[in-house]
């Protein structure tokens, strides 16, 4: 009896205090439009829904992604729930920054969104944006250790310059109103902004690009192919950015394609990382 409960201490000790692995894809899906031809939404969603199921990362921020797209990956792939409102009426019309986890590995303590704007709280266009912009982020909880960490999910405008460097110092003042007890953080998205951008700089002076630190990289550095299949893919604009207490054992750019197409216009990024709260 006594060597029972000695084992079951160890094994209990150990998941609290061993570090949490989690793997997080970042992906900008291309909103499902049936004009997009030989590019739109039923002629790429097998292959992108095949795609999700072979990687299954634990956590997965979509961009661009709209109710139906949302639905389909409920849908047809295991395991997952979905967090987030759409950015035109902060219900479902539009574009959603959708959280997607697996509701086997976790549970969310609480969870929002909110506008990339001057108001932040009600549905709202900012700055010289085209468009409504939006962030929506998670506090999850590991079912079996306990452990939390923040998942922040976004998509700046692709338009204004003033909205993009705003909209990254607005995500960075809500992490620091949320994040009181310096809990790991996962900032990811399509930030419509190469490395050298003021907001990606400024970004960096509270986070750590994982590509950077990431013990293995794979892949190229950009993520933008934009459809073309046979141009080389330069533009970096998507990123998962980690706080310090993040390691990233796995960094890569995923540039699966099937017949000559790529799924998307953007190649989503996985990353294999582990942190001790």
């Amino acid at each position: 009896m006594i060597k029972i409960l000695s084992s079951f201490l160890v094994i209990l000790i150990s998941a609290f205090c061993s570090a949490q692995e989690v793997s997080v894809m970042s992906y900008n899906i291309k909103y499902a439009n049936e004009n997009d031809g030989e590019n739109s939404w039923s002629k790429r969603k097998d292959f992108i829904t095949d795609q999700i199921q072979f990687y299954e990362p634990q956590i997965l921020g979509l961009q661009e992604a709209v109710k139906i797209q949302i639905e389909h990956f409920l849908a047809e792939v295991d395991g997952y729930q979905s967090i987030g409102v759409a950015r035109e009426d902060g219900l479902d019309k539009g574009e959603y920054t959708a959280i997607l986890y697996k509701t086997e590995d976790f549970e969310v303590v609480e969870s929002s969104t909110f506008w990339l704007s001057e108001t932040p709280e009600a549905v709202s266009t900012g700055w010289d944006a085209a468009l409504p912009r939006i962030c929506t982020y998670a506090l999850f909880k590991n079912k079996n250790s306990g452990k939390r960490f923040w998942v922040f999910n976004t998509h700046f405008d692709h338009i204004g310059k003033n909205a993009r460097t705003n909209s990254a110092e607005l995500i960075l003042k809500k992490i620091a109103e949320l994040n009181t007890n310096q809990l790991p953080v996962f900032l990811m998205g399509d930030l419509n902004l190469e490395p050298d951008a003021e907001g990606v700089l400024n970004i960096l002076k509270q986070l750590q690009d994982s590509r950077e630190i990431a013990q293995n990289t794979f892949g190229p550095q950009g993520t933008f192919n934009g459809f073309q299949f046979d141009k080389p893919v330069k533009r970096r604009i998507d990123y998962i950015f980690v706080s310090d207490q993040i390691s990233v054992n796995k960094y890569a750019v995923l540039t699966d394609s099937n017949d000559l197409k790529y799924p998307s216009d953007h190649f989503p990024i996985y990353i294999e990382a582990e942190f001790e709260e």
